[in-house]
């Protein structure tokens, strides 16, 4: 057994799955950028921004599937840390426009001079530069879940009990950030993006970056999801997922693994949410709606609660789908559709789409080895001398 966990992760398919990833995230943006409009090759820069929503939320279905899948920990809420770390980026992006602002304030956004604000917060001091940004979208996500977690876990809500309560709290953080003296823009958000680092957001080239850094940052998400699950930490959470009140009585401190493992989901979350801004161009409360957390549990359900691969799948796979069925005469009826997804997935994909894939292979693999075996053992039967006959005694 490898003693590195990142070398343990390493296995078959997720080697091949993430060389996938690689391929796509580079040959994406060249086929955007270097192949010409009129060729059949071409990608548009509508399918790359599309798509790279789409990366986004497989980050966002992958940090589900880590706490749900392999620790039993279903959250509701979850896209309320997206949401938090799609703001600390849009903060970010709202510092970078300066006086190219409808009101051409060189510090105040504009929604802030439109509702007469004095001076700018405190809480947005620090955004104007990158690396701020980037520690404020892994910190923030990270410190509510820890806060969070801290108190849940140790009074050992689980259950239908810990949804409900992680619904609640993205409930109250959209009526919170709906507000506009929170200085976060209101029901409008944040809007107007024009630069990411020096580049126009807007750009063909920005976004095609965009989508290959998105690429990769869920590239990188994997394989620390799979380094957690396969290690002997990973172990442990699994343990607690199928028996947690043994899994204490083992001795092994349960809290600490629920809470560890849910700050870390949180924190990819709020990496998707700050990926997700800049290649949609606004950021408002709306994305802290419960309705946003429970359909990406949908998307995991769909692709295979507890195989990381499915997670990613069901969120492409689901996403492709509202896009295709939200844009003709069937939108009425999309979250009709959703919920009868949902209920076909329960009832005839119960692992799903990967997961059933994989029994299927598995029980494939366990009968091929029976009907070699039973092949091999006829043919040496077959191929054995007879025994001769036994003399006739004489008369």
């Amino acid at each position: 057994m490898n003693a590195f966990p990142l070398t343990r992760a390493l296995d078959r398919g997720t080697t091949i799955f993430l060389a996938l990833l690689a391929v796509i995230a580079i040959l994406v943006p060249l086929l955007n950028l270097l192949v010409p409009d009129s060729s059949p090759f071409h990608l548009s820069s509508y399918f790359v921004a599309l798509f790279g929503k789409y990366v986004c939320y497989a980050i966002l279905a992958l940090s589900i599937d880590l706490i749900w899948g392999y620790c039993g920990i279903l959250s509701l809420g979850h896209g309320a840390f997206f949401a938090l770390g799609g703001y600390a980026m849009g903060m970010y992006l709202m510092r970078q426009i300066g006086t190219r602002g409808v009101y051409a304030h060189p510090i105040l956004p504009d929604f802030m001079v439109f509702l007469n604000w004095p001076e700018l917060p405190v809480y947005w001091y620090g955004f104007q530069h990158f690396p701020y940004a980037l520690l404020m979208i892994v910190l923030v996500p990270g410190m509510l879940a820890l806060m969070f977690g801290w108190f849940a876990f140790r009074s050992r809500v689980t259950g239908v009990y810990l949804s409900i309560i992680t619904q609640a709290l993205t409930y109250d953080l959209a009526l919170g950030f709906f507000r506009n003296n929170f200085g976060f823009g209101g029901n409008n958000g944040l809007t107007d993006f024009k630069d990411i680092l020096g580049f126009n957001v807007q750009a063909p080239g920005t976004r095609a970056t965009l989508f290959a850094i998105s690429t990769l940052a869920l590239m990188i998400g994997f394989l620390i999801c799979r380094s957690v699950v396969t290690s002997k930490f990973g172990k442990v959470l699994i343990a607690i997922r199928d028996a947690e009140s043994r899994t204490r009585f083992l001795g092994y401190r349960v809290e600490a693994y629920k809470l560890f493992v849910f700050t870390l989901s949180a924190c990819m979350a709020g990496v998707a949410g700050a990926l997700y801004v800049p290649q949609l161009g606004i950021i408002n409360p709306s994305e802290f709606s419960t309705g946003n957390s429970i359909e990406a549990v949908l998307w995991v359900a769909v692709g295979g609660r507890g195989t990381l691969t499915g997670a990613v799948l069901g969120a492409v796979l689901v996403n492709y789908a509202k896009t295709s069925f939200t844009s003709g005469p069937l939108a009425p009826y999309w979250l009709f559709m959703l919920g009868s997804l949902f209920i076909a997935v329960t009832l005839l994909l119960p692992r799903g789409v990967v997961g059933t894939a994989q029994q299927w292979w598995a029980s494939r693999s366990e009968h091929k080895p029976e009907a070699q075996s039973t092949v091999a053992n006829g043919a040496a039967t077959a191929s054995a001398p007879s025994p001769e006959p036994a003399p006739r005694p004489a008369e």
